[in-house]
């Protein structure tokens, strides 16, 4: 037996599409919702989601609260813009099926950027671990890029397929997001203890934009390539800038 758990807040534009993928696949369907004022609840419950509520303190917090609401320990967890590929359901069908199975799996996420399908930039293939066996696996990382953490000895394997993200509708949103990501990784390096130096003003954001449009081939997307590969070196900048802004203010 399969649970599907997503969090929301405001997704009515995707969630109907991540849960039309689920049908025949999830023996459950939880949405943890952090009191989304848009049509969210309504899509879910129309599709026969369990619907959940609860404050949001941070992604990976959110994600592992959502595990927890799960009856079963299996678990394929996504995010409200995500959707499973036809082949990708297949693999999980196939999974489910198996008595002898791994601990978790991976499987490439394929992102569409403003109508427009990414294969280089540092986006594809993008590795994540979403299907696994929650007793041997959790949420952690730093936020807001939150990823699976598996027990030490655990077993994991790749499925065919790809996860389909549909990340941003227009380039400002993806500017907008990025000051709201940039602001959430610095306050999380400052809870670590991290420290930034006023040289990675300069250097951490070159070397973003050179490893992503040169060396992982950002220049094959074109237009989009380009503005994914700026964009994320600008974030590295905001990220650094603010992270000193609060170590200051400490």
């Amino acid at each position: 037996m399969l649970s599907a758990v997503i969090i929301t807040y405001n997704e009515a534009r995707n969630i109907g599409r991540c849960l039309d993928s689920l049908s025949g696949v999830a023996d459950e369907i939880v949405v943890v919702d952090s009191f989304s004022t848009d049509d969210t609840e309504q899509i879910c419950r129309a599709h026969g989601a369990r619907f959940v509520q609860h404050p949001f303190h941070g992604h990976i917090e959110q994600k592992n609260y959502a595990l927890a609401q799960a009856r079963y320990d299996w678990v394929l967890s996504l995010d409200a813009d995500e959707a499973l590929s036809d082949p990708l359901r297949a693999s999980i069908l196939t999974v489910k099926a198996q008595v002898a199975r791994l601990d978790g799996y991976e499987m490439n996420r394929l992102t569409n950027y403003c109508g427009q399908w990414i294969y280089h930039s540092g986006w594809y293939p993008d590795r994540k671990l979403r299907l696994f066996d929650r007793r041997q696996g959790y949420w952690g990382g730093v936020n807001p890029h939150d990823k699976v953490l598996m027990a030490p000895r655990a077993q994991t394997g790749r499925l065919a397929g790809d996860l389909l993200h549909y990340s941003y509708y227009s380039e400002a949103e993806h500017w907008e997001r990025s000051k709201k990501y940039a602001r959430i990784a610095a306050a999380a390096m400052l809870q670590k203890g991290r420290r930034a130096g006023r040289w990675r003003l300069l250097v951490s954001p070159a070397l973003k934009f050179t490893r992503n449009y040169l060396l992982r081939l950002g220049f094959l997307d074109g237009r989009a390539g380009f503005r994914i590969c700026y964009i994320a070196a600008v974030e590295t900048y905001w990220k650094y800038r603010e992270l000193i802004r609060l170590r200051a203010g400490a």
